[in-house]
């Protein structure tokens, strides 16, 4: 098979074992946008290929298929592939082929493997095959700046891979979709970078939207990793929960600490921030949050849903129709998106913003 005849698709990165949602959402979205195709989804492989029944236009400005429109992709990619038997002695020249397919200019590289156990050992292979293919790109003029679409080789194996681009503003700018955020001292446990990485995925703007001096209330706050990410931008909070806080966030002076049954508490003054990561049913949470939201209680919300072990699309819909509902009855103009975010597991992020009317 010619590169030329090579099926085109949409390659998404998800994560392992969750192949399964990330496929039923992208084949949802193609039927509403009236696209016939196909999926190809193994089972713990950590991707998802959809190939259309006919050929896609790409558009820096389409408003079909959007990466903040799904919920389980990490990634978009318009690729081609797979190309299989890459020649050993010269993968460079076989892959710039491919990318010219692809495009004229692209303002930058990712090498890349799915974010699984068994592709971990191609690993020290993409750290020797960059250097000669970055020096392979430059030298053919191909090597653009923003905004030319990235280039995204993603490996199966070290003579396999998927060639395709994303456009910025449409795509994670992250290789792999992950962000790789670094453990801050002092926070008090691992669940601070579901919060940290839920600031990048959501907010435009980080800065203006968490502000020093706003107000924010933690539900299910012990011991305290969310309200660790809100005191390092000095936002002063109320933390709710039975549960003993780590006491170094007390000695900021922002945190007032309440044992308190999280279902129950509401603030006397609307706050700017809310947020939950309680381990309860995630339709529960649902219900909680919109009426956070849609009372007036708080601003902007972000929030975790805990996952069944089975129909976890379907619950996802259940929840944003929950939201919807009750924000629907209340509000006019909100944002309301859900991500499964790297530093999720069995489980997916939401955020609420209540427009300024």
């Amino acid at each position: 098979m010619s590169i030329t005849d090579l099926p085109r698709c949409i390659l998404l990165y998800c994560r392992a074992g969750f192949e399964k949602e990330c496929a039923a959402e992208i084949l949802e979205r193609a039927g509403e946008l009236g696209i016939s195709g196909y999926v190809k989804a193994k089972p713990e492989s950590g991707f998802v290929v959809f190939v259309p029944h006919e050929a896609l236009v790409i558009s820096p400005h389409d408003k079909g298929f959007r990466l903040k429109d799904l919920v389980f992709a990490r990634q978009l990619v318009f690729a081609m592939g797979p190309i299989c038997d890459l020649p050993v002695a010269d993968r460079a020249r076989a892959l710039l082929g491919a990318a010219r397919q692809m495009g004229d200019q692209f303002s930058t590289v990712f090498l890349e493997t799915p974010d699984t156990n068994e592709a971990k050992p191609l690993a020290t292979f993409l750290r020797k095959f960059a250097a000669p293919f970055n020096r392979a790109i430059t030298d053919s003029g191909m090597l653009g700046a923003p905004p030319d679409p990235r280039l995204h080789l993603f490996f199966l194996s070290s003579v396999a891979a998927y060639v395709g681009i994303s456009i910025p503003g449409n795509s994670s700018p992250w290789p792999m979709g992950i962000p790789r955020l670094k453990f801050p001292r002092g926070a008090p446990s691992r669940s601070t970078l579901k919060l940290e990485e839920a600031f990048l995925a959501f907010l435009d703007d980080p800065q203006e939207s968490l502000r020093p001096g706003m107000t924010a209330v933690d539900l299910g706050a012990a011991p305290g990793g969310w309200t660790f990410q809100l005191t390092r931008r000095h936002i002063k909070v109320t933390a709710i929960d039975n549960g003993n806080l780590d006491p170094a966030l007390l000695e900021t002076g922002l945190v007032e600490h309440l044992r308190m049954d999280a279902f129950r508490y509401r603030p006397r003054k609307p706050v700017d921030w809310l947020v939950c990561d309680v381990v309860e049913q995630p339709a529960r949470i649902a219900a909680l949050v919109g009426d956070w939201v849609a009372s007036g209680s708080c601003r902007k919300a972000i929030f975790n849903l805990k996952l069944p072990m089975n129909k976890r699309y379907e619950e996802v819909k259940r929840c944003r129709g929950l939201i919807e509902t009750r924000l629907g009855s209340a509000l006019t103009d909100y944002t309301l998106a859900f991500k499964q975010l790297y530093h999720d597991r069995a489980e997916i992020t939401g955020y609420i913003s209540k427009h300024t009317e």
